[in-house]
């Protein structure tokens, strides 16, 4: 293990060898020292670090040579071996803070001039994990600054305001809260059928009838069954809030950026309900009319990116939701049935929930149980909303 020096200087002579027992307080080397190079006030600081690291120093008025040499194995730790500057505690807790990713410099300490004592150190890492304090920089290295001017013609866009708001947004999200994917197929051949039966009745009545309402519908009825889905973890991480109201976000793509209105009661309206309101929400977010009611209060989001293709992806969750289900570009696939290959019509879709509050278990069972639903239309539509 490391041991700092309190003093700038030369090791002399080590009085240990490998293998040897050592106790606390039992000297390990001799350094030549320059007391000149260490400020008065903290002469009493010091002396207590030399009697934890059990390190004997012998005064020499005569300037000594600092040894500065940096292991070149200890080159990928710089970010985090900065954390022996700057800061009073003991070679234990500095070796738990490496191990741990926690820059002590971000640690209050409550010992003798604010000495770091290990309950402080537990502290700090309890509080991070249960959201009371951020996780500081050191333990997410920045991304290095380059000057992309020096390769080649390059143009400054600005992002939207949009992209503004949700891009930190997203990024919380990513670091807080640990994701897990879940994915799965269904055969909509049966509910594609039936969406063709209807599409014309809607838009005989001003909107479009999609994937993506089903997709509301057939969720609306599974989360009033799965109630850790349609949930928040409170502030401090110890309760579960379940909602007695089921709101489903759904993402919208504009010109200026990514939107998610909420159909709010989603439980409690048909199939052309749903599609009347998502087609009425997208067309005020495309054109920048949407209200900000209108975008809170979710509590399941659904992102369809089927129209544009791709087989599966990783839906970052929309905090402080537990769960997003992502929906993919539909294919026709050959599948093997009673004997022969028929072509079906099979839809990707990718489930991420928040690990802290749904287990893999819970996930599949959930996939499953939207896999069946999807694939009977008679047991989550009306009459077939005939």
């Amino acid at each position: 293990m490391d041991i700092p020096s309190p003093y700038p200087g030369k090791v002399t002579e080590i009085l240990i060898k490998k293998g040897d027992t050592i106790n606390e307080g039992d000297d390990l080397c001799e350094i030549d020292v320059d007391l000149s190079h260490q400020p008065e006030s903290e002469d009493q600081e010091t002396i207590d670090e030399t009697t934890r690291t059990g390190v004997a120093t012998e005064e020499q008025p005569e300037s000594k040579k600092i040894i500065k040499d940096t292991p070149a194995s200890e080159a990928p730790n710089v970010f985090l071996n900065k954390s022996f500057k700057g800061v009073h505690a003991s070679p234990s807790v500095r070796k738990l803070a490496r191990e741990l990713g926690v820059d002590l410099t971000q640690v209050i300490g409550t010992g003798l001039k604010n000495r770091i004592q290990p309950e402080d150190l537990k502290s700090h890492v309890k509080a991070i994990l249960t959201g009371a304090t951020s996780s500081s920089g050191g333990v997410l290295p920045e991304i290095p600054s380059i000057d992309h001017a020096k390769y080649g013609p390059i143009k400054s866009v600005p992002l939207s305001r949009i992209k503004k708001i949700s891009g930190p947004r997203l990024q919380a999200s990513w670091i807080n809260i640990p994701h897990v994917t879940q994915h799965d197929e269904i055969d909509i051949n049966e509910l594609e059928q039936i969406r063709l039966d209807l599409k014309d009745k809607a838009k005989a009545e001003g909107f479009s009838l999609t994937i993506l309402a089903f997709m509301v519908k057939a969720v609306s009825k599974i989360l009033k069954d799965s109630p850790d889905f349609n949930s928040s973890l409170d502030p401090n991480g110890e309760n579960l809030i379940h909602k007695d109201y089921i709101n489903i976000g759904f993402a919208a793509n504009t010109d200026k950026g990514l939107m998610v209105p909420v159909i709010k009661d989603a439980d409690q309206k048909d199939l052309f309900g749903i599609a009347r309101e998502l087609s009425e929400l997208s067309k005020l977010a495309r054109n920048g009319k949407i209200k900000l009611e209108d975008l809170q209060g979710g509590t399941f989001t659904i992102s369809s990116l089927g129209s544009f293709g791709g087989t599966a992806f990783t839906p970052i969750i929309n905090a402080p939701e537990v769960a997003i289900l992502g929906v993919a570009r539909s294919q026709v696939r050959p599948v093997f049935i009673k004997g022969q290959f028929l072509p079906r019509i099979i839809l990707p879709v990718s489930l991420s929930y928040d690990h802290r509050v749904i287990d893999g278990v819970g996930g599949i069972q959930f996939t499953t149980e939207l896999k069946n639903t999807l694939e009977d239309p008679a047991s989550f539509l009306d009459n077939l909303e005939a």
